[in-house]
């Protein structure tokens, strides 16, 4: 999964970073820091609950 930001015109074209069809690294990115959120809040309650 790409962490973003995307340095464009290094790691990636623009043209490919703003294609829907063939990028996936928007909604990666999006993903990511919904599952990260989630992690924290998990290690979080575990902790308030030790």
């Amino acid at each position: 999964m790409h962490p973003g930001p995307m340095n464009r015109g290094v790691e990636i074209s623009s043209d490919i970073a703003d294609d829907p069809v063939v990028s996936l690294i928007t909604k990666q990115v999006e993903t990511g820091v919904a599952m990260r959120m989630a992690i924290l809040q998990a290690l979080a309650a575990k902790g308030a609950a030790s």
